[in-house]
């Protein structure tokens, strides 16, 4: 009796647990409409029919991967080099599941394996701002995040397929910008969630700084990286000291 009372209390964990993974990707279920969308209808453009659309989401699932896929395929660039251009760009991602073993470690390898591979830009941003608040099952809670992001995703991509067609010219209803507006909502939440908004505002400041000045002497895209490893450097360095 007392064996059944502790796996359905169990099974209730896990089923709540995933509930709460669900409900944590709601922030970022318009962005992933809107990006999806677009993405849908660059491929389509590009020439790909909506099986096609839907087998490269929901095997690749990858935003960015699959933007550059969908022009190359409509440049004729050739498979070997669509793999390998996919392939660095989404090298990140072995960084990003990386840095989530302390987390997950002990997980079963098969576990693992099916977490990190669901793992994007935006579910790691909200994992790695929220997963330490939950008093939660840490694998179902993060399933629950990463398969209603999935879903939504391919769904996105579909509903762009199919009436891509109608839009002549998606930049301007602006859908471009859903990406990077979801991103900004994610640094705001794991902002407040820190409680070190002073060190961070510091951080922020030193960045726009540095770009700013930076571009002046030496133009070019590298240097948000390079002001943003500065900055946040600084920010690690007050943040020992204080």
């Amino acid at each position: 009796m007392v064996e059944e009372n502790v796996q359905s209390l169990q099974e209730m964990n896990k089923k709540d647990s995933f509930v709460a993974g669900v409900h944590a990707c709601l922030p970022t279920i318009l962005g992933y409409l809107s990006i999806g969308f677009a993405a849908g209808v660059v491929e389509k453009t590009a020439g790909l029919s909506i099986l096609e659309i839907a087998l490269i989401s929901l095997l690749m699932y990858a935003g960015s991967g699959q933007f550059i896929a969908a022009s190359m395929i409509a440049a004729s660039y050739s498979l070997t080099a669509i793999v390998m251009m996919i392939f660095f760009i989404n090298l990140r991602h072995l960084l990003m599941s990386a840095s989530m073993v302390p987390y997950f470690k002990n997980l079963t390898v098969k576990q693992n394996i099916l977490i990190g591979s669901q793992i994007t830009d935006e579910t790691f941003g909200v994992a790695t701002t929220e997963i330490n608040n939950k008093n939660v099952n840490r694998y179902y809670w993060m399933l629950g995040l990463n398969l209603a992001a999935y879903i939504n995703w391919v769904f996105a991509n579909i509903l762009g397929g199919l009436f891509g067609e109608l839009i002549s010219n998606p930049k301007a209803l602006g859908i471009e910008f859903a990406l990077p507006a979801m991103f900004a909502g994610l640094l705001i939440l794991q902002l407040i969630s820190r409680g070190k908004l002073r060190v961070d505002f510091i951080v922020i400041v030193i960045s726009v700084i540095l770009v700013a000045f930076i571009h002046l002497i030496i133009p070019g895209s590298w240097v948000v990286i390079l002001a943003t490893i500065i900055a946040t450097t600084v920010g690690m360095l007050i943040q020992k000291w204080k």
